[in-house]
C-alpha cells in the first residue's frame, strides 16, 4: 500500500497518510477540519532489492537447472569434436611434436619419389 501526502489549502498543513490504492482520498483537515484537504502528486519511494529472487534464474528447479547443464556440456563436446574433425586423423598434433593435418597439407608434394 502506498504512502500518500495531503496539504490543507485552508491552514497549510501537510501530511502523510498509508492507505490503499482503492481508498478515497481524505478531504477533512486534522487541524483545522475544514474540507480543503487535498492530495499531492508524489515522487514515489524508492526501490531496494537485496538478497536472491529478482531474476528469473533463481527459482529454477534442481532438475532444470541439471537438464540446462548437461545439455551445456553436450553442445561443448559438439563443438569440440567439430574442431578436431577439422583437421585429419581427428587430432591437431600427436604427442611427438609433430605437424597437424593443416600443415601437412600445406607441404608441396614430391612427384617420383
Amino acid at each position: 500500500m502506498p504512502t500518500y501526502e495531503y496539504e490543507c489549502s485552508g491552514c497549510g498543513h501537510r501530511l502523510e497518510k498509508f492507505q490503499a490504492i482503492t481508498a478515497k482520498p481524505l478531504r477533512k483537515c486534522p487541524r483545522c477540519g475544514k474540507s480543503r484537504l487535498q492530495r499531492l502528486v508524489g515522487g514515489g519511494g524508492g526501490l531496494i532489492f537485496k538478497g536472491s529472487g529478482f531474476y528469473q534464474t533463481d527459482y529454477r528447479s534442481e532438475s532444470y537447472q541439471q537438464a540446462a547443464k548437461s545439455e551445456a556440456d553436450r553442445d561443448k563436446v559438439a563443438a569440440d569434436g567439430g574442431k578436431a574433425a577439422a583437421g585429419t586423423g581427428g587430432g591437431s598434433s600427436d604427442a611427438s611434436g609433430g605437424a597437424s593435418g593443416a600443415q601437412k597439407a600445406a607441404q608441396p608434394v614430391k612427384q617420383g619419389e
